[in-house]
């Protein structure tokens, strides 16, 4: 069952996020699926900490990324989602290549959701696991 509720598309999350952190950092957007939205960033000198893996904060905005996506989109036209919390555990270390995110709602409701967010290497190995709380707010 598509969950959207407002247009999109891999254009218009890339287009959204023009001149953004999410540019900077060179994270891309892969796919949206009727629940679900995939994206990924770069294991490199702008996303890594000084021991050679990708920052633990970069994992983050990669993950509340996905979160914040998801749900501005399951939300109803002329409603904003805000972030109140997320967090993150670090399981595995990544020093290059690719690390790509997926998100899937956990709630969807009338002023909060919940979004889960998984983040593998390019081996496939679990890398971070993160869960966002957004509230939603009503049109001014």
């Amino acid at each position: 069952m598509r969950i959207w509720k407002k247009p999109i598309s891999i254009e218009t999350l890339t287009a959204m996020h023009i001149g953004t952190a999410v540019a900077h950092l060179g994270m891309e957007f892969l796919e949206v699926g009727d629940d679900f939205i995939r994206a990924r960033i770069p294991v490199d000198e702008r996303t890594k900490q000084p021991y050679g893996l990708l920052h633990g904060g970069v994992s983050v905005v990669l993950a509340e990324t996905l979160g914040s996506c998801g749900a501005a989109s399951a939300a109803p036209e002329g409603y904003r989602c805000v972030g109140l919390d997320i967090n993150a555990n670090h399981i595995k270390g990544a020093t290059s290549g690719w690390v790509t995110g997926v998100t899937r709602p956990v709630h969807i409701g009338r002023t909060t959701q919940v979004w889960h967010i998984d983040l593998h290497n390019d081996a496939g190995e679990l890398t971070c696991v993160s869960r966002i709380t957004m509230a939603v707010l009503a049109p001014r």
